[in-house]
């Protein structure tokens, strides 16, 4: 089962569970289940990636971000007035860019910057009355059974 195939139950899943919410409040819950869910893991992993040094894994978690965004935008094209894909190239298109590079040349300090530029979702959290989500590099591995560090040859 491919990530486009788990995103598309957890949203039919979010969706079908019967509720006195409005159509609106469904899709805001299951834009922030999408986004836990399936974004800010990447983004974790990403950072974590890079802080050791790991371009290969960087680049494919990168990558699936990417790929995630797309699917996203594709899944819930809309939130109240704004458009997803419209949001995220507008907040994260130059930012993956950067990290792009950055991973490509192995740069830690490009990277550092272009992974803090990626937090430009908190202004979108913060326009949707969301500020109380507040992204930033982690600060511990979320993900105790993975080990970050590139691995030898």
């Amino acid at each position: 089962m491919n990530n486009r195939s788990i995103i598309l139950i957890a949203v039919a899943a979010a969706l079908a569970v019967p509720s006195l919410a409005t159509a609106q409040r469904q899709h805001a819950a299951a834009l922030g289940d999408l986004m836990t869910a399936f974004v800010q893991p990447r983004h974790i992993k990403i950072g974590l990636a890079g802080a050791e040094r790991n371009w290969p894994y960087a680049a494919y978690e990168l990558d699936q971000l990417r790929e995630t965004l797309a699917d996203v935008a594709e899944i819930l094209p809309n939130y109240r007035d704004l458009s997803i894909p419209d949001m995220i190239t507008t907040t994260v298109k130059e930012p993956l860019a950067e990290l792009d590079r950055a991973i490509k040349a192995g740069d830690s300090n490009q990277f550092a910057a272009a992974y803090g530029r990626l937090t430009a979702c908190n202004a979108c959290h913060r326009s949707y009355d969301r500020g109380a989500i507040v992204i930033q590099p982690a600060t511990v591995a979320a993900f105790p059974d993975q080990d970050f560090r590139p691995t030898t040859k």
